[in-house]
């Protein structure tokens, strides 16, 4: 039987991690969108101070998934919480429980830390979207997301009059 290990992913997992990220890309049909390199997640993860959390999963001590997030803050609950940046699993591993297992281990972090909850976004056309709602992940029905980047947000920045 496969044995499935989730872990702190530490700094010798970036290249693995750029890999998955690769893969990751692939599959959300936006191959070549990945711009961080294992140098870039080694510094940005490992740092002084970190930007993300990471951890690895597993099968048989082979890297098979990964889930990256960073921490957020709700003013109406007062309190700090996470957001899943990242998860994935490799098609081929899919339903050896390496999903599940990341995010019972994200929930004990934030539960141990006193976290309020738990944010991701998921695509759409996601089949993801199912095993989400299998563990009673909701869909917020009533939050659109938004986003400013690029050169909206040079824009942006540069009205600033401060």
């Amino acid at each position: 039987m496969a044995r499935l290990v989730v872990r702190a992913a530490r700094p010798q997992d970036c290249e693995a991690l750029y890999e998955m990220l690769g893969a990751l890309a692939e599959y959300e049909k936006a191959p070549g969108a990945n711009k961080a390199t294992p140098d870039i997640l080694r510094r940005d993860g490992f740092g002084d101070r970190p930007k993300y959390e990471a951890m690895i999963a597993e099968l048989d001590g082979k890297p098979v998934g990964f889930s990256i997030w960073t921490s957020n803050y709700s003013t109406w609950e007062g309190r700090a919480g996470l957001f899943l940046e990242d998860i994935f699993v490799y098609d081929h591993v899919r339903g050896h429980g390496a999903g599940k297992a990341m995010l019972a281990r994200l929930a004990k972090i934030a539960t141990e830390r006193g976290l309020g909850r738990i944010d991701l976004n998921v695509l759409t056309w996601n089949p993801a979207r199912r095993f989400y709602e299998k563990l009673g992940i909701n869909h917020l029905d009533d939050w659109v997301p938004y986003r400013v980047r690029g050169a909206v947000l040079e824009r942006l920045a540069a009205e600033d009059k401060s």
